[in-house]
């Protein structure tokens, strides 16, 4: 085995570990879309994440392949197909076993793979929109990162968009995430335009505020000077 190989390895195990250790440690009551701060920041990346296809071009979705790596349980491919996107269209691939089951199971029709976004199963230009939420965020080691955009860029489309949607504000307690910047974006999608806009309250800030006084939180939210999420659309020069 390679040195780089190896390291890529270590990372992807360093990743399951994590899973594990989120799935074991944190309340699952915290995620709970009907709490009202999750239902707030959720609506607000939802609004933002459409605008973001409207002005990128990608709208409608109908006739589109769309793949998503890191596609976890599939919410946002049952989200695609509720925004006008065909299931037999969707694809989806995730490292946790478990969640790509859980994933074929939500959206049945689509074609979900276990396995990782650094080698993905599909062949060259196969999709019109290459998603990524969370995913790259999740990925410290940065030969990793460059190898799962290189496998993004491969499988699109002449003519298609990758989207990303991802915090681009660093979290100081948790050290098993990095940010995803326009730096970091120009850096592993080089040769693409990038169109970027800030999506999402600080969850800290929404959390406190939600319950309390949901306008407030709309206020700040309709500023995006405390944001800390961002969706971009990035096509080839």
């Amino acid at each position: 085995m390679s040195t780089q190989a190896g390291a890529h390895s270590a990372e992807l195990d360093r990743i399951r570990s994590e899973y594990e250790r989120r799935a074991r440690e944190v309340d699952a009551d915290t995620y709970q879309p009907a709490r009202p701060a999750n239902l707030f920041m959720r609506q607000a990346v939802e609004r933002g994440f459409l605008r973001a296809l409207e002005r990128g071009g990608l709208l409608p979705l109908a006739g589109k392949r769309i793949l998503e790596v890191g596609c976890g349980v599939g919410q946002w491919l049952a989200d695609l197909e509720t925004w006008g996107a065909q299931r037999e269209q969707l694809a989806g691939i995730d490292l946790i076993s478990e969640r790509a089951e859980r994933a074929r199971l939500r959206v049945p029709g689509a074609e979900v793979h276990h396995g990782s976004a650094s080698e993905l199963p599909w062949s060259d230009q196969s999709f019109d929109v290459v998603l990524q939420v969370m995913l790259l965020s999740s990925v410290l080691d940065d030969g990793l990162r460059r190898q799962i955009a290189a496998e993004m860029s491969r499988v699109l489309a002449s003519g298609g968009a990758l989207v990303s949607l991802d915090f681009f504000v660093g979290n100081p307690v948790n050290r098993s995430v990095r940010a995803l910047t326009r730096t970091d974006l120009r850096a592993i999608f080089p040769g693409y335009a990038i169109r970027a806009r800030r999506v999402m309250l600080a969850p800290p800030l929404a959390r406190a505020l939600v319950p309390r006084a949901w306008w407030a939180a709309s206020l700040l939210q309709a500023t995006h000077l405390f944001d800390t999420h961002a969706v971009a659309v990035l096509t080839r020069r």
